[in-house]
C-alpha cells in the first residue's frame, strides 16, 4: 500500500478561499457573492482586495442565486457562498430555475457540508445536497478532499462554461495532495492500485479510505483506492477499468446513502459490469450535534467501516 505524507493539516473551505482569492487576480470577470458568512466561506481575503467585486447580499439566499444568475448575462462568473444546506435545500427553485434550466454560469460554492459540520446539528447539516445537485440537467458535482485539492478546484470551475456545484467543508483534515496540482473535471485520480477490491471515494473520505487500505494491506488485501472527487460527470472509464480488474466495489461518502455516489456508480454498473458493491454512507438518517470525529465514527464514516465493506464485498465474489 502507497504511503502518503501529510503536507499539514488544513480546512477545505480554506482551500475555498485561497482558491477565490487567486481567481481575483487573474480573473476580472470573477464576482463573490456571500449571504452573511464571509468568515466562515474564508472569503475575506478575496472581499479585502477586491471590495469592488464582492457583494454582501445578507441572508438571503434566493436572491443571492438571482442576483448570480443576472450577472452572467453580463459577462460575470459569480462564485456564491454559504452553507452547503443554505447553498441548496434552501434555494432549490431559485438554482433550478434561474441557473440549471438555463444553463447559467454561476459556481455554486458550499461550505460546512455533511456531518462534519458537527455541532450545529442537523438542521444545519445536509447529507441530501449532492443528489439534489446531480440530478439537474447541465450541472457539474465536485467534491473535492483536501486543502490543496479544494483551492485547484475552485481555480479550474471558473474556466468551466456552465452551473457548477462546489461542495467542501468545515473540520481540518490531512492535507496530502500535490500543491500545485492542475485539477481536471471529471478525472478521477489513482491512489494507490491493487487488485482485490476497488474502493471509490469522495471528499473527507477520501483520507479515510487511505487508512482503510494501510489496515486491508496488514490483512493481505490489495486494494485500490480512488478519489472521485467529480461525482457528475462521473469517470465511468476509470471506475469501470478498476472493477473489470478487481470484481468487487466499495463506494464511501459522507453524503445519504441514497443519492450520492454510491448511487451512481451502482447505476453505471447495473448497465455496464454487475459486481458486488457495499456503500459507506449514512443510511437514511438525519444527523445531530457531536463533534464531527464523534459523528463521522457513529454514523460509520470511517476506516474500521470501509474496511469491513470491503471484506464483505470481496466475500461476495462469484
Amino acid at each position: 500500500m502507497k504511503k502518503f505524507e501529510i503536507q499539514n493539516v488544513k480546512d477545505t473551505r480554506s482551500g475555498f478561499g485561497a482558491g477565490l482569492h487567486e481567481l481575483g487576480k487573474t480573473n476580472e470577470n470573477v464576482v463573490a457573492m456571500c449571504a452573511d458568512l464571509t468568515g466562515s466561506l474564508k472569503m475575506d481575503a478575496f472581499q479585502k482586495d477586491f471590495p469592488e467585486r464582492f457583494i454582501q447580499v445578507g441572508i438571503a439566499e434566493a436572491n443571492m442565486i438571482g442576483m448570480a444568475a443576472g450577472l452572467t448575462i453580463g459577462g460575470k462568473i459569480p462564485f456564491t457562498g454559504t452553507f452547503a444546506n443554505f447553498s441548496t435545500g434552501r434555494v432549490y427553485d431559485q438554482i433550478r430555475q434561474s441557473v440549471a434550466y438555463s444553463g447559467k454560469n454561476v459556481k455554486i460554492c458550499a461550505s460546512h457540508a455533511g456531518l462534519t459540520l458537527g455541532e450545529d446539528g442537523a438542521t444545519h447539516q445536509i447529507l441530501e445536497d449532492i443528489g439534489l445537485m446531480k440530478m439537474l440537467p447541465g450541472m457539474t458535482v465536485i467534491n473535492p478532499c483536501d486543502y490543496n485539492q479544494t483551492k485547484a478546484a475552485t481555480i479550474a470551475i471558473a474556466a468551466h462554461n456552465g452551473p457548477v456545484y462546489l461542495r467542501f467543508g468545515r473540520p481540518a483534515v490531512p492535507n496530502f495532495t500535490p500543491e500545485n496540482q492542475v485539477f481536471e473535471i471529471g478525472t478521477a485520480l489513482m491512489l494507490n492500485e491493487g487488485s482485490d477490491v476497488s474502493i471509490f471515494a469522495t471528499g473527507h473520505l477520501v483520507w479515510k479510505a487511505i487508512e482503510a487500505g494501510h489496515i486491508l494491506a496488514e490483512k493481505g488485501i490489495n486494494a485500490e483506492i480512488i478519489n472521485i472527487h467529480t461525482i457528475k460527470p462521473l469517470d465511468a472509464k476509470a471506475i469501470l477499468e478498476s472493477v473489470r480488474k478487481t470484481r468487487c466495489v466499495v463506494t464511501a461518502e459522507e453524503h445519504q446513502m441514497n443519492g450520492g455516489l454510491g448511487d451512481s456508480i451502482a447505476q453505471l454498473l447495473s448497465r455496464e459490469l454487475p459486481a458486488p458493491l457495499e456503500m459507506v454512507a449514512v443510511n437514511d438518517s438525519f444527523g445531530e450535534s457531536g463533534t464531527p470525529d464523534q459523528l463521522m465514527t457513529k454514523y460509520g464514516l470511517d476506516a474500521v467501516n470501509i474496511v469491513a465493506a470491503a471484506e464483505k464485498a470481496i466475500g461476495r465474489k462469484n
